[in-house]
């Protein structure tokens, strides 16, 4: 019966006709036109009848007796226009839709908790998920059938043919779409067999390790495989997981999988800003759209990076990612925008490509230099144009041109401020302006990780003005919003990484404030989201809308989960709220995902960072006196992920801080493991003799 009514539809492909005679035609500017979201404006003068998603259509779906088709995509994303332009602008298309069914367009990125039930849906049908996702629905919801990108006739054929079985095999239809329902609503704990009973150790985190190393691509980073994403949590874990152990294969491929990406085309050589994904293994054709969760992350990756060795090549990706960020992406209210399109004039990556006789014209007579710099050639390195990057040693570089390393530094330099010139010129990427709640805390916790490795005191200048955006315009009524303008509370994930967010300004920047909001979030979050059963957090409210299902996002994709990032801001928290209710909530919700981390540590990468913070004492670093600001920036700096971090001048209310004073006048250290403090001292170097390595 599971599979019954999708080998229905597709034995029945190419066997019906349609009267468009009988259809009727929408009008072209339909119901999205009122939209806040780029993404459904973009539609909104499609033939197509489309909705967003709301009261009106789906009663309309239930008093008309029609299924729904549920499209969902996002602004940025390529294939999405694709679809848009070969089926939902073609007349002849949307006749069958507008007459046939209830049509109802969704931006992800807004509705994140439909998509993330119709995704499920359609992976259940043994469909791998993507988008834009296209889901066919019953009148009350329940998913049946669904695809990602369909090609103009296949869709037109698919249209036809899911319009007969709902009219001719509605009982088989509707017993298909149950056990879709029933799979996407299933409880987590039997599902993935999570046990209450389970502990995490050392063993566990080193047999995670050693199982994802098996999936290391050892020549060009990443993982063995094709596309390949980024995933910072990945990444940080090797981080978190060598501190922890020493383990030197960690830090190998940690360092290798960096230095790829910012060699690669998927790091954007002349104007900064990561791109989505690659193509293909060696990180050279990106699919181009840059979106601002990636960028955040990585800012907040290469920052931790740089603590352990002080790569200067880690400091400029920063500051050219920081300065993207800031002409691209800002707002003048504060805010960070969501997302830069893939295509321009219709091309994907056109705004980014460049043919040899443009980098010619820029470089002059340092073309040869350049052309070999980023592997610029005259055929072209991508589709008879080039995506630049870097493929040539520095070092090599040197040799061929008898160049000194401040001579090469100085060419790249000129050129690139040329070519951004020239580039600026051409037609820009659409521009998603929506500004989204977590995306912008992942941006601020960013930043603020940036300025602690760099002590770049305009990272700060960024971060403080990124704060004060949040604190003003995307908390309301005391509930944080999901999108500045909506009046949608925030999901799971906004609020784990404003938490997260607030934590991390506390610690770089002492303002007592943002530990206070951070405790008031999680309080929200307890009252509103958490599973005492599961011990887990739904992704929606209790006060959010019905839907067909109440998900717990458990695993760590290119954001990590909610669930993971909430139980490291427990464990944070606790310690500096003196709440070990906080510590063991988060010890419970990793102990029961433990096994689970141990099989797909890829998968599950921050709860593997997360368990590392709690295999060990985590020290506590107390810092009291007039010089405590420069010697917490001299902490911050430093490589100790693990570690929680308090500074004032005098002591005060805040556990970590009470009770703890100068000495002579001098500034004062205190170094604690698990409410016991070392005696106090005020050289720094003899601090850091106290913690463990």
């Amino acid at each position: 019966m599971r599979y019954a009514i999708i080998i229905l539809i597709v034995t029945l492909i190419g066997c019906t006709s349609s009267n468009k005679k009988d259809m009727e035609h929408s009008t072209k500017s339909n119901h999205l036109i009122n939209s806040s979201s780029p993404y459904l404006l973009q539609h909104a003068h499609n033939p197509v009848n489309w909705y967003p998603w709301g009261e009106e259509a789906l009663s309309r779906a239930k008093k008309e007796d029609k299924p729904i088709i549920v499209s969902i995509g996002y602004s940025s994303c390529h294939w999405c226009h694709v679809m848009a332009h070969e089926s939902f602008e073609d007349d002849s298309i949307a006749l069958i839709m507008n007459e046939y069914f209830i049509n109802i367009k969704i931006d992800r990125e807004e509705r994140p908790d439909i998509d993330q039930i119709y995704m499920d849906a359609v992976q259940a049908m043994g469909i791998n998920g993507g988008w834009p996702l296209n889901v066919f629905l019953t009148p009350d919801q329940k998913p049946f059938y669904g695809g990602t990108y369909f090609p103009k006739e296949g869709w037109r054929e698919l249209l036809l043919n899911v319009h007969n079985v709902f009219t001719e095999n509605r009982e088989k239809l509707e017993a298909s779409a149950e056990v879709y329902t029933k799979a996407v609503g299933a409880n987590v704990k039997e599902k993935y067999q999570l046990s209450s009973g389970s502990q995490i150790s050392q063993e566990k985190i080193d047999s995670g390790f050693q199982k994802m190393s098996l999936t290391f691509d050892s020549e060009w980073g990443g993982l063995k495989k094709a596309p390949k994403f980024i995933m910072p949590s990945q990444w940080s874990f090797l981080i978190d997981y060598h501190y922890s152990s020493q383990n030197i294969a960690a830090k190998d491929q940690l360092q290798l999988s960096l230095n790829k990406i910012l060699e690669g085309g998927i790091y954007d050589q002349i104007g900064g800003g990561f791109s989505r994904y690659s193509v293909d293994k060696y990180w050279h054709v990106p699919h181009f759209e840059k979106m601002l969760y990636d960028n955040g992350q990585l800012l907040s990756l290469y920052g931790k990076a740089f603590k352990i060795d002080n790569e200067p090549a880690y400091a400029r990706i920063i500051a050219e990612t920081v300065n993207w960020l800031k002409v691209e992406m800002l707002d003048p209210s504060g805010g960070f925008y969501a997302a830069l399109d893939a295509d321009s004039e219709g091309v994907e990556g056109k705004f980014y490509t460049w043919t040899y006789d443009e980098v010619a014209q820029i470089a002059k007579e340092n073309t040869l230099i350049i052309a070999a710099y980023y592997d610029i050639q005259k055929e072209g390195n991508w589709e008879h144009t080039n995506i630049p990057r870097r493929l040539q040693s520095k070092k090599s570089l040197l040799k061929e041109f008898a160049l000194t390393n401040e001579q090469l530094d100085e060419i790249v330099i000129d050129f690139k401020k040329e070519a951004v010139t020239y580039r600026n010129k051409r037609i820009h990427p659409g521009l998603d302006n929506k500004i989204i709640t977590g995306w912008n805390a992942l941006t601020l916790t960013g930043l603020l990780e940036s300025y602690q490795a760099t002590q770049q005191k305009d990272y700060l200048a960024l971060a403080k003005n990124s704060y004060q955006f949040i604190t003003s315009h995307l908390i309301k009524d005391q509930t944080l919003l999901h999108v500045k303008g909506l009046n949608t509370q925030g999901f799971a994930e906004d609020y784990a990484a404003v938490i997260q967010s607030f934590i991390k300004y506390y610690e770089t920047t002492f303002d007592e404030t943002a530990l206070g909001l951070a405790e008031e979030l999680t309080v929200q979050m307890n009252e509103q989201f958490y599973d005492s059963n599961e011990q887990l957090y739904y992704f929606t409210s209790s006060n959010a809308e019905n839907l067909i299902a109440r998900k717990n996002d458990l695993f760590d994709n290119v954001i990590p989960s909610p669930n993971s990032m909430m139980a490291e801001n427990l464990i944070k928290l606790g310690l500096h709220l003196d709440k070990d209710s906080y510590k063991q909530q988060a010890l419970d919700m990793v102990n029961q995902v433990s096994d689970l981390i141990t099989q797909e540590t890829s998968y599950l990468s921050q709860w593997a960072s997360v368990s590392t913070l709690l295999i060990k004492p985590i020290p506590e670093i107390v810092i009291v006196g007039h010089d405590f600001e420069a010697m917490a920036a001299k902490v911050n700096a430093l490589n100790i992920p693990h570690k929680v971090i308090a500074a004032a001048e005098k002591e005060s209310d805040l556990p970590l801080l009470s009770f703890k004073t100068e000495i002579n006048d001098q500034t004062a250290i205190y170094i604690c493991f698990n409410k016991t403090c070392k005696l106090p001292v005020t050289d720094l170097d003899e601090a850091l003799a106290q913690i463990p390595n």
